[in-house]
């Protein structure tokens, strides 16, 4: 097709590609609310089940105590000076803290349902565990096995339900913009840190395996929730952009 000089530009046919990313609209690949609210009831199922089966009795199961005696047979003072290293960095506190530098840099680009979602999902989370760490007030291991001191309430782990809700939310944001590779690296990742985080619990002998099984579980129905509450809010705010 021949364009006369001085006329005015064809206008271009089809839109540009989306940033990649955080920075790039909600694609149509992204979590679907239905399926992602069916995963979060699933995982709270799991989740009460397993918490059911934790308090029993308050105390910890055979499984616990299994955990909890190979994890002290297993410690060497390498592997105690790396796990005190991963909890530390992956406490409650420094969790907090990257979704909100991460809300924050996305409320100055524009992107405020992404900033309410990262922070609203890690504030939930935060009185999530704190109300059920109140309400169930399960003791942590015997002060003998360990290697930090801990005295407040075992269950859930803190550590595990952050680091789950967090890293997560992150993985979120991010899907829109990544093709599979990118995906299958993110949820790896992540995968590898949240189970690194929540073992060095128990390897610490801070707490019982199924307080971090429980926060697992507890972060990812949270998670699963606010993800699909997320992307029904950003597929809302589309339509009428997409209809004109």
């Amino acid at each position: 097709m021949t364009h006369t000089p001085g006329a005015p530009e064809p206008a271009p046919t089809g839109d540009p590609a989306p940033p990649a990313g955080l920075d790039g609209p909600l694609a149509p690949t992204a979590p679907r609310p239905g399926r992602t609210v069916l995963l979060a009831v699933l995982l709270l199922l799991g989740a009460g089940a397993a918490m059911w089966a934790a308090l029993d009795t308050v105390g910890p199961g055979r499984l616990d105590a299994r955990f909890l005696g190979e994890a002290v047979e297993s410690r060497s003072a390498g592997l105690s000076t790396v796990a005190v290293t991963i909890t530390e960095v992956g406490n409650t506190f420094a969790m907090a803290l990257l979704a909100t530098l991460t809300g924050l840099w996305c409320w100055a680009r524009g992107r405020r349902a992404d900033a309410v979602f990262v922070v609203g999902t890690m504030a939930g989370a935060v009185l999530l565990f704190r109300g059920i760490k109140i309400l169930v007030d399960r003791p942590r291991p015997p002060a003998l096995t360990q290697v930090v001191r801990e005295t407040n309430e075992s269950l859930p782990s803190g550590h595990a339900t952050m680091s789950m809700v967090v890293i997560g939310s992150l993985v979120v944001l991010a899907w829109a913009g990544r093709g599979t590779a990118g995906r299958v690296a993110m949820v790896l990742a992540g995968a590898l840190w949240v189970g690194a985080v929540g073992s060095t619990r128990v390897y610490l002998g801070v707490h019982w395996f199924s307080d971090v099984l429980i926060g697992w579980l507890l972060g990812a129905a949270w998670l699963a929730a606010c993800a699909a509450t997320w992307t029904w809010w950003r597929r809302r705010a589309l339509r009428p952009a997409a209809a004109t």
